[in-house]
């Protein structure tokens, strides 16, 4: 079977993994796969210097393997999802087997950057959504669910965050099959995506 594969992309805290999740509600079976488990391992750098690193840049993450992954699903075979810690800035010995289904979503921030992923995403979908609400979002994620304080999310949002969605992301909507606004109800945007994953399957008979 070769995977129908929906690509989610869109600044840091636009709403990406809120519609994947929608969607898997909406399509039984299918998986998500975050970039995010994709950063480059750095086990061998100390934690300190871990730190230090600018991960809302697309060099820290190894899409090349992500690619070569995706490679996997279009000969019909499983591949190992690599399995990241926040906490440790490195990846885990663990991963996390995808098998081939009907539909697979990725989703991350570049999803839409390297010319070589756009390639093997039939639907390519962006999440819109303004500064100061993905900001907001951050910085209520960020303390609750990372242990950071509101001066380290703000110091990095302003020195990394921002600067890469200006860079990186926001220039990748062009890209998109559809756009979406991570501003409004999910129920909204993921009728928005399964009416265009119907048309496509029409389309291809």
């Amino acid at each position: 079977m070769r995977s129908h594969i929906i690509g989610v992309a869109g600044p840091s805290s636009s709403g990406k993994s809120e519609l994947a999740r929608q969607l898997v509600h909406r399509l039984p079976g299918t998986a998500i796969v975050s970039l995010d488990s994709y950063y480059r391992g750095m086990e061998e750098i100390p934690l300190a210097e871990r730190k230090k690193v600018n991960f809302d840049h697309p060099d820290s993450l190894d899409w090349e393997l992500l690619h070569e992954h995706l490679g996997c699903l279009a000969r019909g075979e499983s591949f190992p999802e690599p399995v990241y810690s926040f906490a440790d800035y490195a990846r885990t010995a663990e991963t996390r087997t995808i098998e081939p289904t009907e539909f697979l979503i990725v989703e991350g921030l570049f999803v839409l950057y390297w010319p070589e992923l756009r390639d093997m995403l039939d639907t390519k979908v962006y999440v819109q959504t303004g500064p100061e609400v993905c900001y907001q979002r951050r910085l209520n994620r960020d303390v609750a669910e990372r242990g950071r304080t509101p001066e380290s999310v703000r110091e990095q949002y302003e020195k990394t965050v921002r600067p890469s969605a200006e860079w990186f992301v926001y220039p990748t909507e062009k890209y998109a099959d559809l756009i979406v606004s991570g501003e409004e109800p999910l129920e909204r945007s993921s009728n928005s995506v399964m009416a265009a994953l119907h048309r496509a399957k029409t389309a291809n008979g």
